[in-house]
């Protein structure tokens, strides 16, 4: 049975899924007036500074100030760097394939966060195999188009899959290490700043395309980034891993049927085949045998 706070958590991460799966759709819907670049570094801004008002109410976990500052600073710039690659590599995939594809495609992380365990001394169970073989069969007939060729955009978002692995596993790791808001700031604007650099060099926009992308950039910035990412952290540290696995890959979901609804892109029918196996081989990975 789960206590109070599991459940809490689990309604947390539930909600953090709805908005992710959407923010595809914004995120796609950006593209079309600014570079993925300068639209990730925008909204990364504005949800840390949308953070700095919580700052002033969330409590501060007790420990010597040294230790405190040594810690979070380390967290938030580890933490940073790797949602920088993972949220650049993902919107740069955005660009040539669906938000209902990136959507799908990014849910594997599930899968691949078990298997980095390997490295560390991990037991794998034999439905995360079975999961992982039928994820990739579903990868298959979502993302390989005529002629028998994976989309640039499609094989971004799986590169991407990976990175947000790593993030999966460094929230859980450092949820109960350092204060979650202080941490949240620093990564989304290390994530923010390392973005809007790198968009100088080698993109080209005005205000003029700021202003046509900012209902995107203002849902990427303020739900997806300054309430969903918190949202992350807080919940990691009462849930469950494996309920937390589950819930948080449902975001694949909400991103097909916002790019359905909103931008009225379609599945066909072996689309949605590789869609429906991808989704039972994330949730089957994550099933564990009651002792």
């Amino acid at each position: 049975m789960l206590g109070k706070k599991g459940i809490g958590s689990e309604l947390l991460l539930l909600f953090a899924a709805i908005i992710w799966g959407f923010a595809f759709v914004a995120q796609k819907a950006g593209m079309e007036d600014i570079g993925p670049l300068a639209f990730n570094g925008i909204r990364f801004i504005i949800g840390s500074i949308a953070l700095l008002p919580v700052l002033l109410f969330f409590p501060v976990k007790k420990q010597s100030a040294a230790i405190k500052k040594q810690n979070l600073l380390k967290a938030g710039l580890i933490s940073g760097i790797v949602l920088f690659l993972a949220s650049s590599i993902q919107q740069f995939g955005i660009v040539t394939t669906t938000a209902g594809n990136a959507g799908f495609i990014t849910s594997i992380y599930v899968i691949i966060v078990p298997v980095i365990g390997l490295f560390f001394n991990h037991r794998i169970n034999k439905q995360t195999w079975i999961g992982a073989i039928i994820t990739v069969v579903g990868l298959y007939f979502l993302s390989v188009k005529d002629g028998f060729k994976i989309s640039p955009g499609d094989l971004l978002v799986l590169f991407s899959a990976f990175i947000w692995a790593i993030q999966v596993l460094l929230a859980g790791y450092y949820s109960v290490r350092v204060n979650i808001i202080k941490l949240a700031t620093i990564q989304f604007s290390i994530t923010g700043i390392l973005s809007l650099i790198l968009s100088f060099f080698i993109e080209s926009y005005s205000l003029v395309n700021i202003y046509a992308a900012l209902i995107p950039i203002i849902y990427g910035g303020l739900m997806s980034v300054a309430l969903a990412f918190t949202l992350q952290l807080i919940a990691q540290k009462n849930a469950n891993p494996a309920h937390a696995a589950i819930i948080l890959s449902t975001e694949s979901v909400f991103a097909a049927l916002g790019g359905w609804i909103i931008l009225n892109e379609k599945l066909s029918t072996i689309e949605t085949i590789g869609a429906s196996l991808m989704f039972c081989g994330v949730i089957l990975s994550q099933i564990r045998k009651n002792n």
